[in-house]
Protein backbone atom coordinates (compact mmCIF):
# COMPACT_ATOMS: atom_id res chain seq x y z
CA UNK A 1 0.00 0.00 0.00
CA UNK A 2 1.41 3.36 -0.43
CA UNK A 3 1.72 5.75 1.68
CA UNK A 4 0.67 9.14 0.14
CA UNK A 5 0.82 12.24 1.41
CA UNK A 6 -0.10 14.62 -0.75
CA UNK A 7 -0.75 15.27 -4.86
CA UNK A 8 0.37 17.89 -7.02
CA UNK A 9 -0.55 18.78 -10.22
CA UNK A 10 -1.07 14.85 -10.22
CA UNK A 11 2.26 13.59 -9.32
CA UNK A 12 2.03 11.46 -6.56
CA UNK A 13 4.28 12.12 -3.61
CA UNK A 14 5.50 9.49 -1.43
CA UNK A 15 6.76 10.00 2.22
CA UNK A 16 10.67 8.98 2.98
CA UNK A 17 11.32 5.58 4.77
CA UNK A 18 11.06 5.65 8.76
CA UNK A 19 12.41 2.08 9.05
CA UNK A 20 14.56 -0.36 6.81
CA UNK A 21 16.39 -3.74 7.53
CA UNK A 22 20.43 -4.27 7.33
CA UNK A 23 23.02 -5.92 7.07
CA UNK A 24 26.49 -4.72 8.87
CA UNK A 25 29.49 -6.26 8.65
CA UNK A 26 32.94 -5.18 9.33
CA UNK A 27 36.61 -6.06 7.93
CA UNK A 28 38.08 -9.35 8.38
CA UNK A 29 41.10 -10.21 10.42
CA UNK A 30 44.57 -10.43 8.53
CA UNK A 31 46.05 -14.08 8.18
CA UNK A 32 49.86 -14.91 9.19
CA UNK A 33 50.88 -18.28 10.28
CA UNK A 34 47.21 -18.65 11.97
CA UNK A 35 44.41 -17.15 9.49
CA UNK A 36 42.66 -14.08 10.23
CA UNK A 37 38.49 -14.21 11.93
CA UNK A 38 35.62 -12.93 10.07
CA UNK A 39 34.33 -8.94 10.72
CA UNK A 40 31.42 -9.48 13.07
CA UNK A 41 27.99 -9.12 11.72
CA UNK A 42 24.94 -7.81 12.64
CA UNK A 43 21.20 -7.55 11.49
CA UNK A 44 17.63 -6.53 12.13
CA UNK A 45 14.43 -5.75 10.24
CA UNK A 46 12.36 -2.24 10.80
CA UNK A 47 15.61 -0.55 11.97
CA UNK A 48 14.19 3.05 13.00
CA UNK A 49 16.60 5.46 10.26
CA UNK A 50 15.56 8.65 11.93
CA UNK A 51 16.23 11.37 9.95
CA UNK A 52 20.08 11.17 8.94
CA UNK A 53 22.30 8.04 10.24
CA UNK A 54 25.99 7.58 10.14
CA UNK A 55 27.95 4.72 7.83
CA UNK A 56 30.89 3.72 7.92
CA UNK A 57 32.72 0.66 6.20
CA UNK A 58 35.61 -1.35 8.02
CA UNK A 59 38.74 -2.39 6.04
CA UNK A 60 40.63 -5.57 6.08
CA UNK A 61 43.48 -6.13 8.38
CA UNK A 62 46.58 -6.60 6.71
CA UNK A 63 48.09 -9.70 6.34
CA UNK A 64 51.74 -9.96 7.63
CA UNK A 65 54.66 -12.48 7.68
CA UNK A 66 54.09 -15.32 9.66
CA UNK A 67 57.52 -16.06 10.71
CA UNK A 68 57.46 -12.03 12.36
CA UNK A 69 54.31 -10.57 12.79
CA UNK A 70 50.58 -11.50 13.64
CA UNK A 71 48.18 -10.21 10.81
CA UNK A 72 46.08 -7.11 11.80
CA UNK A 73 42.79 -6.90 13.53
CA UNK A 74 39.62 -5.31 10.83
CA UNK A 75 38.07 -2.55 11.19
CA UNK A 76 34.88 -1.55 12.71
CA UNK A 77 31.89 -0.94 10.53
CA UNK A 78 29.07 1.13 11.85
CA UNK A 79 25.73 1.75 11.13
CA UNK A 80 24.18 4.67 12.63
CA UNK A 81 23.90 3.25 16.46
CA UNK A 82 25.49 -0.37 15.41
CA UNK A 83 29.02 -0.96 15.68
CA UNK A 84 30.43 -4.38 14.29
CA UNK A 85 34.01 -5.54 15.12
CA UNK A 86 36.85 -6.11 13.15
CA UNK A 87 37.72 -9.95 13.28
CA UNK A 88 40.82 -11.01 15.08
CA UNK A 89 44.20 -11.27 13.05
CA UNK A 90 45.86 -14.74 13.07
CA UNK A 91 49.24 -15.59 14.84
CA UNK A 92 52.56 -15.83 13.81
CA UNK A 93 54.70 -18.58 14.39
CA UNK A 94 54.45 -20.88 17.83
CA UNK A 95 52.96 -17.85 19.20
CA UNK A 96 48.54 -17.77 20.30
CA UNK A 97 46.29 -15.36 19.11
CA UNK A 98 45.69 -12.01 20.67
CA UNK A 99 42.93 -11.52 22.88
CA UNK A 100 40.45 -8.52 21.94
CA UNK A 101 37.18 -7.54 21.20
CA UNK A 102 36.34 -8.95 17.80
CA UNK A 103 33.78 -10.22 15.32
CA UNK A 104 35.55 -13.60 15.41
CA UNK A 105 38.75 -15.00 16.75
CA UNK A 106 42.04 -15.31 14.51
CA UNK A 107 43.51 -18.90 14.05
CA UNK A 108 46.72 -19.57 16.59
CA UNK A 109 49.91 -19.78 14.87
CA UNK A 110 51.74 -23.03 14.28
CA UNK A 111 51.95 -24.43 17.71
CA UNK A 112 50.24 -21.62 18.98
CA UNK A 113 46.76 -21.13 20.70
CA UNK A 114 43.42 -19.63 18.81
CA UNK A 115 41.39 -16.79 20.29
CA UNK A 116 37.97 -17.34 22.06
CA UNK A 117 35.57 -15.09 20.02
CA UNK A 118 35.49 -11.45 21.14
CA UNK A 119 32.06 -9.46 21.23
CA UNK A 120 31.01 -9.58 17.90
CA UNK A 121 29.52 -5.77 18.25
CA UNK A 122 27.44 -3.72 19.75
CA UNK A 123 24.05 -5.16 19.47
CA UNK A 124 21.42 -2.10 18.51
CA UNK A 125 17.88 -2.29 18.85
CA UNK A 126 17.55 -5.42 20.32
CA UNK A 127 19.31 -7.27 17.13
CA UNK A 128 22.87 -9.24 18.51
CA UNK A 129 25.63 -9.90 16.92
CA UNK A 130 27.39 -13.13 15.99
CA UNK A 131 30.93 -14.51 16.10
CA UNK A 132 33.15 -17.68 16.78
CA UNK A 133 36.28 -18.25 17.88
CA UNK A 134 39.42 -19.69 15.81
CA UNK A 135 41.32 -22.67 16.32
CA UNK A 136 44.31 -23.63 17.22
CA UNK A 137 47.78 -24.33 15.52
CA UNK A 138 49.17 -27.87 15.29
CA UNK A 139 52.50 -29.02 14.70
CA UNK A 140 52.34 -28.33 11.38
CA UNK A 141 49.55 -26.36 10.34
CA UNK A 142 48.35 -22.87 11.50
CA UNK A 143 44.91 -22.29 12.90
CA UNK A 144 41.90 -21.74 10.79
CA UNK A 145 39.93 -18.35 11.52
CA UNK A 146 36.16 -18.28 13.30
CA UNK A 147 33.12 -17.13 11.22
CA UNK A 148 29.45 -16.00 11.79
CA UNK A 149 28.38 -18.71 11.87
CA UNK A 150 30.42 -21.61 13.47
CA UNK A 151 34.22 -21.93 14.98
CA UNK A 152 37.36 -22.03 12.53
CA UNK A 153 37.49 -25.82 12.09
CA UNK A 154 40.37 -28.60 13.23
CA UNK A 155 42.58 -29.79 11.64
CA UNK A 156 43.14 -34.00 11.49
CA UNK A 157 46.50 -34.74 12.64
CA UNK A 158 48.85 -33.39 10.62
CA UNK A 159 47.68 -33.28 7.06
CA UNK A 160 44.15 -32.92 6.96
CA UNK A 161 43.69 -28.69 7.63
CA UNK A 162 41.10 -27.10 9.26
CA UNK A 163 38.76 -24.87 6.96
CA UNK A 164 37.46 -21.68 8.05
CA UNK A 165 34.27 -21.25 10.37
CA UNK A 166 32.12 -20.90 7.50
CA UNK A 167 29.43 -17.57 7.41
CA UNK A 168 25.68 -16.55 7.83
CA UNK A 169 23.56 -15.91 5.23
CA UNK A 170 21.36 -12.79 4.40
CA UNK A 171 19.25 -12.42 1.24
CA UNK A 172 18.90 -8.89 1.76
CA UNK A 173 20.06 -7.82 -1.94
CA UNK A 174 17.43 -10.28 -3.03
CA UNK A 175 19.75 -13.31 -3.41
CA UNK A 176 20.99 -15.88 -0.53
CA UNK A 177 24.21 -14.87 -0.13
CA UNK A 178 27.21 -15.50 2.80
CA UNK A 179 28.92 -13.20 4.90
CA UNK A 180 31.29 -13.11 7.04
CA UNK A 181 33.73 -16.40 6.85
CA UNK A 182 36.82 -17.26 7.81
CA UNK A 183 40.11 -17.76 7.08
CA UNK A 184 41.25 -21.12 6.03
CA UNK A 185 44.13 -22.85 7.86
CA UNK A 186 47.82 -23.27 6.15
CA UNK A 187 49.81 -25.98 5.83
CA UNK A 188 53.70 -26.05 6.57
CA UNK A 189 54.91 -28.12 3.12
CA UNK A 190 53.87 -27.81 -0.36
CA UNK A 191 50.22 -28.60 -0.56
CA UNK A 192 47.98 -25.32 -0.63
CA UNK A 193 45.91 -24.97 2.94
CA UNK A 194 42.14 -25.10 3.64
CA UNK A 195 39.55 -23.56 2.30
CA UNK A 196 38.20 -20.14 3.49
CA UNK A 197 34.37 -20.19 5.32
CA UNK A 198 31.71 -19.64 3.08
CA UNK A 199 31.13 -16.02 3.39
CA UNK A 200 34.85 -14.72 1.59
CA UNK A 201 37.13 -16.53 3.93
CA UNK A 202 40.54 -16.42 1.95
CA UNK A 203 42.00 -19.69 1.11
CA UNK A 204 45.26 -21.00 3.56
CA UNK A 205 48.67 -21.31 1.98
CA UNK A 206 51.18 -23.75 1.98
CA UNK A 207 55.50 -24.10 2.64
CA UNK A 208 56.82 -20.76 1.69
CA UNK A 209 52.89 -20.31 0.09
CA UNK A 210 51.22 -16.81 0.61
CA UNK A 211 47.65 -16.81 1.95
CA UNK A 212 44.95 -15.39 -0.04
CA UNK A 213 42.69 -12.30 0.79
CA UNK A 214 39.49 -12.71 2.60
CA UNK A 215 36.54 -11.17 0.16
CA UNK A 216 35.98 -7.32 -0.68
CA UNK A 217 32.47 -6.74 0.96
CA UNK A 218 31.75 -10.23 2.70
CA UNK A 219 34.05 -9.43 5.54
CA UNK A 220 36.05 -12.72 5.07
CA UNK A 221 38.93 -12.94 7.52
CA UNK A 222 42.81 -13.77 5.09
CA UNK A 223 43.76 -16.94 4.67
CA UNK A 224 47.06 -18.18 7.40
CA UNK A 225 50.29 -19.00 5.88
CA UNK A 226 52.92 -21.94 5.71
CA UNK A 227 56.72 -20.94 7.04
CA UNK A 228 58.36 -18.30 5.23
CA UNK A 229 55.24 -17.02 3.65
CA UNK A 230 53.03 -14.03 4.37
CA UNK A 231 49.09 -14.61 5.93
CA UNK A 232 46.24 -13.06 2.95
CA UNK A 233 44.47 -9.37 3.62
CA UNK A 234 41.38 -9.47 5.49
CA UNK A 235 38.32 -8.43 3.54
CA UNK A 236 36.25 -5.39 3.47
CA UNK A 237 33.21 -5.13 5.35
CA UNK A 238 29.81 -3.33 4.00
CA UNK A 239 26.50 -1.82 5.43
CA UNK A 240 23.32 -2.22 3.26
CA UNK A 241 19.64 -1.92 4.08
CA UNK A 242 16.60 -2.07 2.18
CA UNK A 243 13.33 -1.14 2.52
CA UNK A 244 9.69 -1.23 0.31
CA UNK A 245 9.52 0.81 -3.13
CA UNK A 246 6.59 2.12 -2.16
CA UNK A 247 8.95 4.91 -0.03
CA UNK A 248 10.92 7.56 -1.68
CA UNK A 249 14.63 7.24 -2.70
CA UNK A 250 17.16 8.60 0.13
CA UNK A 251 17.11 12.55 0.06
CA UNK A 252 21.20 12.49 0.06
CA UNK A 253 24.42 10.13 0.66
CA UNK A 254 27.24 11.73 1.51
CA UNK A 255 30.40 11.97 -0.64
CA UNK A 256 32.68 9.80 1.05
CA UNK A 257 30.42 6.79 0.60
CA UNK A 258 31.06 4.30 -2.36
CA UNK A 259 27.66 2.66 -2.96
CA UNK A 260 25.37 0.83 -5.86
CA UNK A 261 21.74 -0.43 -5.55
CA UNK A 262 21.08 -4.47 -6.26
CA UNK A 263 18.09 -5.42 -7.65
CA UNK A 264 15.49 -6.91 -5.26
CA UNK A 265 11.99 -6.88 -6.44
CA UNK A 266 9.52 -4.82 -4.21
CA UNK A 267 12.72 -3.27 -2.77
CA UNK A 268 15.17 0.00 -2.60
CA UNK A 269 18.34 -1.59 -2.10
CA UNK A 270 21.39 0.21 -0.92
CA UNK A 271 24.57 -1.51 -0.44
CA UNK A 272 27.59 1.14 1.33
CA UNK A 273 30.98 -0.64 -0.12
CA UNK A 274 33.39 1.82 1.05
CA UNK A 275 34.43 5.26 3.35
CA UNK A 276 32.37 6.90 5.58
CA UNK A 277 29.65 9.45 5.78
CA UNK A 278 26.57 10.83 6.05
CA UNK A 279 22.99 9.68 4.90
CA UNK A 280 20.27 11.50 4.85
CA UNK A 281 16.50 10.12 4.82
Amino acid sequence: MLNIITSINDEIKLTAPTTADYLLVAGGGGGSSGAGGAGGLLSGSSFALGASFTVTIGAGGTGNACNTTAGARGTDSVFKSNTANGGGGGAKVQNSATAGTYGSGGGGGQNGAATTTGASGTAGQGFAGTGNAGFTGNPFPGGSGGGAGANGNAPTGNSTLGTGGIGSTSSIIGSSTYYAGGGGAAFNNGTPGSAGGLGGGGLGGGLSTNGTAGTANLGGGGGGSGQDGTGGNGGSGVVIIAYPNSFAPLTSIGGGLTYDQPSRAGYRVYRFTAGTGTVTV
